[in-house]
């Protein structure tokens, strides 16, 4: 009963054709524009996709009676609140483009939700990596160059930390915030002690035996020195825990990667 349709979200007359046509229980929006310092590039297509495009899908929701949506977030969100991040943090000062228009679709799912009571998920996503990941992300970037003998750009001195989650972990986090809930905000990440990029170039040099080129770069002031999350929420509404460590995870991208190593090497990076 899968039925694909390749559709912009910021297209609302096609999201409403699509809409009448079909019946949708729930709603995953996974659809967007992910990236802090292209963000700063090019802040109208992030606006226009991640916020303008949420607003048309909780339209089309509301028009069509579809009562449930969950709506995949960021981490990015929680610049400057202490650590580990919980969801009652504010998060009202968003320092990237980015983040400020993930912000603005959260801040709408909860408009549509206190007006029409359509019941939302928020789940905040913490750097997701994975076999067939993004290819601008640092994981795919690093796992390829080290491979290829290219110098790695690092924005700082590599102590910047995240809290890596793997991306079958994320997969079923989300899948599971389907219930439902009214308005919830909840972090899906690794919940442990972040690992910084460090530790993640030391981890991809081990698992393919060759040894990175570093090209050091400034610090970007729209970049997170670390993030953290708590992940008692997800624990208690969801029963969700990650299952896949950071070792275990990288080991895998990596592999997966050398499995793959001829046509990933056409990706431009």
């Amino acid at each position: 009963n899968f039925q694909f349709s390749r559709i912009d979200i910021e297209d609302r007359v096609s999201l409403e054709a699509v809409f009448k046509q079909e019946t949708f229980d729930a709603v995953f929006n996974i659809a967007a524009r992910a990236g802090v310092r292209y963000s700063m590039e090019n802040p109208y297509v992030y606006m226009s996709t991640n916020a303008a495009g949420t607003l048309n899908l909780l339209e089309c929701m509301r028009e069509c009676g579809v009562g449930k949506i969950i709506l995949a977030s960021t981490s990015s969100l929680y610049a400057g609140q202490p650590m580990p991040f919980e969801e009652s943090l504010p998060v009202n000062t968003p320092i990237s483009p980015y983040a400020a228009s993930k912000k603005a679709a959260e801040v709408m799912a909860y408009t549509y939700h206190y007006l029409y009571g359509i019941d939302v998920s928020v789940v905040r996503y913490f750097t997701v990596y994975g076999p067939a990941g993004r290819p601008d992300m640092s994981v795919f970037r690093f796992i390829a160059w080290i491979d290829q003998g290219i110098p790695l750009t690092v924005f700082g001195d590599g102590s910047q930390s995240r809290d890596f989650t793997y991306i079958d972990d994320i997969a079923s986090g989300t899948i599971l915030a389907e219930k439902s809930l009214g308005y919830e905000v909840i972090n899906l990440g690794g919940g442990n002690n972040p690992f910084s990029l460090k530790a993640l170039i030391e981890t991809i040099e081990h698992c393919l035996g060759k040894k990175a080129v570093i090209d050091e770069k400034p610090f970007h002031k729209a970049d997170m020195q670390v993030t953290w999350a708590n992940i008692d929420k997800a624990k208690q509404l969801l029963g969700w825990e990650p299952t896949i460590g950071f070792q275990t995870g990288v080991e895998r991208s990596v592999q997966w990667y050398i499995d793959n190593r001829d046509w990933l090497r056409s990706i431009k990076l």
